[in-house]
């Protein structure tokens, strides 16, 4: 139950105001089919229908973006990833996640102040030489400031907004109530993996919180790109730097969205396009830590074509073992492997019970096969990625969540390349890395360094095996051996069986029912109904009902059955 399980009272208001925009966009049949309504207005809280129907014109992505505009931060951010699951929204709802924007209302800096002051320890006017009271920009978890060190570098100063931590708090309490309600009340919306989604917005969102975490990410990837000379990431003055603010070097440069401006400075869009393809397949596939939103607002071009990446909030991460997957992935699609890339898939999807997984490996051998003989400068692997994902979405089956951020970021990389040069091909770029890279994984020193390591596991299993099996044994002899088996369909089989025992449970009351009723029949005295005797009556009466009650339950029954054989 929502309401008798929310962890505060607090959390009543927040969760009408977001009923009543569910409602006042159109998603009011939802609502009631959740009973959220009337549990809600049990506990005196009025919604307000009137309005139900407003936007009901509109088409539903559309709708649905406009919810999460207006419900905040948190459901901003929910929509924000939305944008990156091609594999479970089609691309009329991904085009309008992408519309989705954190530009706010700045807060007045006069409310920052108290925090601001307690983060740098002092005014900032005597930390900074110079402080700007308008914000440069504003979105809703944190805002920016220019500002100036007293040594005269140009920083940039983004403030955690006041209140925010303490709002989002309570929406994904009430989102991870909402999703499991959802998944139980509404099997539709099963395959969108209600629950996943709100684990995977709650860890974004907490490590965006962190600006202290942000730095730290910046500063790792720079690490891992200090061989390209070309890319720049701020700098980070981790002295003034704390969890609600960080203090980076500002980037002065051409944003990502103001192309036109390029070949004003002279610069080289072809160049620009191929280092930031490698600088982006680098972190993808040697580093296992990328840039996961490297849209046209976090990218900057600056003089002599070099690249300047910016926020850091949204990382990717790719174990060793994603990352082996990736590159045969990849490998499998720019070499037009069909096999390769239906293995991958499968192993990341999963066997999932009622997934035809003969026609999804058909589908997407077909798929790859059809590339057969197109050269390779013509094939663009971010389409080829996207309509993977859409083949996955089709049987119903969602990638792992790293993944589906690579995926996002691997198209919108591939969109800024092209835009910057439409002859920019990412297979071009991507074939040489990610053979190198497969070379180097068979290096004789790379190989024997595995097959230690190997070896190593297999030594230390071989030398806790007799005291795994001592312990079996002496438990066997104790008779503490515990063998778990679990049968598929066990438990209706089990519910079969509590309704038959139910049926003949009956029966035998209804049995002494007739027999006591008979008997009693024969009683001369007592009460009468109808000139028979009362309790005789009623215990033929009752026995009436309980055998129509026991034919309907067997018609049911039987009825069912013949359904679902058909």
């Amino acid at each position: 139950m929502l309401i008798e399980t929310l962890g505060a009272a607090r959390d009543m208001g927040r969760l009408n105001t977001i009923l009543g925009v569910l409602i006042r966009h159109g998603f009011g049949d939802s609502v009631r089919r959740l009973g959220l309504a009337d549990r809600l207005e049990r506990t005196g809280h009025v919604l307000k229908w009137e309005h139900a129907a407003d936007l009901a014109r509109l088409e539903p992505p559309v709708q649905l973006r406009l919810t999460l505009e207006e419900l905040g931060p948190t459901f901003v951010k929910l929509g924000q990833i939305l944008a990156g699951r091609a594999d479970l929204f089609g691309p009329e709802f991904i085009a309008e996640f992408e519309k989705l924007h954190s530009q706010v209302p700045a807060v007045p800096l006069e409310v920052l102040l108290p925090q601001l002051r307690e983060d740098l320890g002092g005014e900032p006017g005597t930390i900074f030489a110079r402080f700007d009271v308008e914000p440069l920009a504003a979105a809703s978890i944190a805002q920016v400031h220019r500002a100036q060190l007293h040594d005269g570098t140009e920083v940039v100063v983004k403030i955690r907004r006041p209140g925010i931590t303490e709002t989002i708090d309570a929406d994904l309490r009430l989102l991870a109530r909402l999703a499991a309600i959802a998944e139980a009340e509404i099997p539709a919306l099963k395959p969108y993996r209600p629950q996943q989604l709100v684990r995977e917005l709650a860890r974004s969102l907490k490590r965006e919180l962190d600006l202290a975490s942000e730095c730290r990410n910046a500063e790792r990837i720079a690490a891992n790109l200090v061989s390209l000379s070309w890319i720049v990431v701020p700098r980070v003055h981790w002295v003034h730097t704390k969890e609600r603010v960080n203090v980076q070097d500002f980037v002065g440069g051409i944003a990502g969205n103001q192309l036109d401006l390029l070949d004003a400075q002279g610069l080289d869009r072809s160049l620009l396009a191929k280092r930031g393809a490698q600088a982006v397949l680098k972190q993808i596939v040697e580093d296992g830590l990328f840039h996961a939103d490297p849209h046209p607002g976090n990218v900057f071009y600056l003089e002599g074509n070099r690249i300047a990446f910016i926020d850091f909030g949204m990382v990717g991460r790719l174990s060793v073992r994603r990352r082996e997957e990736l590159l045969n992935l990849l490998l499998g699609l720019v070499e037009r492997n069909p096999q390769t890339v239906a293995d991958v898939l499968l192993d990341w999807t999963g066997d999932e019970h009622g997934v035809n997984l003969s026609l999804l490996e058909t589908e997407i051998e077909t798929f790859v096969d059809q590339y057969h003989g197109t050269p390779l400068a013509q094939l663009n692997l971010g389409e080829m990625l996207a309509d993977v994902t859409t083949i996955l979405r089709e049987h119903h089956l969602g990638l792992p969540s790293d993944m589906a951020l690579l995926i996002k970021a691997f198209i919108t990389l591939e969109g800024m390349g092209r835009s910057l040069d439409p002859e920019f091909h990412m297979t071009t770029e991507a074939l040489p890395l990610l053979k190198q890279v497969v070379r180097a994984r068979y290096q004789p020193k790379v190989m024997a360094n595995r097959a230690w390591q190997t070896l190593r596991r297999t030594l230390a299993v071989a030398e806790q095996l007799p005291h795994d099996v001592s312990r079996l044994l002496r438990n066997a002899r104790r008779g503490k051996v515990h063998v778990g088996i679990e049968l598929a369909h066990l438990k209706r089989v089990g519910d079969q069986i509590d309704r038959a025992a139910n049926r003949l449970t009956m029966a035998l009351v209804i049995a002494a029912l007739i027999i006591g009723s008979s008997i009693v029949m024969t009683v001369k005295g007592g009460p009468t109904l109808f000139g028979l005797p009362a309790f005789g009556f009623l215990g033929f009466a009752s026995a009436f009902v309980g055998g129509l009650w026991l034919v309907r339950a067997i018609w049911r029954s039987s009825k069912g059955r013949d359904v679902g054989e058909e």
